[in-house]
């Protein structure tokens, strides 16, 4: 038996994901996500709203999994002036 997870290089999160009000370069946001999830850790990857825009790069500091979700602790290490498209929607 094995365990589902999902392995992620980007960090999307919406609103009700964790995804911070105001971007402050280096504050800390905590994020849930559901599922078991892996993600690069003190590396920095792209911020990505519902809209697959790029707003800034984060840095994962703690992942932690339980009741089948992914909590995550992440800083900001980088805005960038205008948000890119990671995505065609």
């Amino acid at each position: 038996m094995g365990m589902p997870c999902e392995v992620n290089c980007i960090l999307k999160l919406s609103a009700g994901t964790g995804y911070p009000t105001k971007l402050v370069l280096h504050s800390e946001h905590q994020a849930t996500k559901p599922g078991y999830r892996i993600f690069a850790i003190d590396l920095p990857i792209p911020l990505v709203d519902e809209n697959w825009l790029t707003h800034a790069d984060v840095v994962i500091d703690h992942l932690a999994w339980q009741q089948k979700q992914t909590q995550l602790t992440f800083r900001i290490v980088r805005i960038y002036t205008q948000p890119f498209a990671m995505k065609e929607v």
